[in-house]
């Protein structure tokens, strides 16, 4: 099966997955894969029930309640792209974006060889940016690096950005609220910085996502592109 099947595959199961679990699936999903990675992002995606919350200033209460859901999914999702790819995944990583109706879902697969990131236009400037705009709310990243999975993908990874009192809120059992913190001011700063990454990018961003793996100090960000 080529990549350009194999994601079409991967894209069906994944919308009749959210389907039977939230009683509605998305619009559309679109996969897209990448070695390591394997993205995924879903449109239209909310229920009758998640939008009369929002309506009623509840976002977090469905933020929360999908939380739980793919702590349950997670594994699903995770042994069939295993199975379908014949590649061990070592991470995963989804945001939401409720406003947009919008979700993704990131996988990296386990691979012990070194990948290379790969070079496009106004990379490094990019990769500037996202220095600037950590620096902002937290601290310059020890690493950060960017590729195009394709003309619409790009993602972004830091590596070495906590500060010494998100660590001490980690270890003090507050993850879940520091990352909800962390991904309102990090989409805030984002936002901030649009234009000049459009501008580097010669592409409109029409969406964006941001996750993190506390444990191993690092985060990855999603922008949605239409060049």
């Amino acid at each position: 099966m080529d990549f350009a099947e194999l994601e079409k595959e991967i894209s069906g199961y994944i919308g009749r997955l959210l389907r039977e679990n939230f009683g509605r699936g998305p619009g559309n999903v679109f996969c897209t894969i990448s070695s390591p990675f394997v993205s995924i992002y879903i449109t239209n995606f909310l229920s009758p029930m998640e939008d009369t919350l929002i309506s009623n200033q509840q976002s977090l209460y469905v933020q929360k309640t999908r939380d739980l859901m793919m702590e349950t999914l997670e594994e699903q999702i995770k042994s069939y792209i295993e199975m379908n790819t014949k590649d061990e995944i070592k991470e995963f990583y989804y945001d939401w974006n409720l406003e947009e109706k919008s979700g993704m879902f990131l996988f990296i697969f386990k691979n012990e060889r070194p990948y290379k990131f790969g070079c496009f236009k106004n990379k490094d400037l990019v990769e500037n940016e996202t220095v600037e705009l950590s620096k902002e709310i937290q601290k310059t990243p020890e690493e950060t690096h960017c590729k195009l999975l394709n003309e619409r993908t790009l993602i972004i990874v830091r590596h070495g950005i906590l500060i010494n009192l998100e660590k001490e809120f980690i270890q003090l059992g507050f993850s879940e609220t520091l990352k909800i913190a962390k991904r309102n001011l990090e989409k805030k700063a984002i936002n901030e910085h649009r234009d000049s990454y459009e501008k580097y990018l010669n592409a409109r961003i029409t969406d964006y996502f941001v996750d993190w793996n506390f444990d191993q100090d690092k985060s990855y960000t999603l922008f949605i592109l239409k060049p």
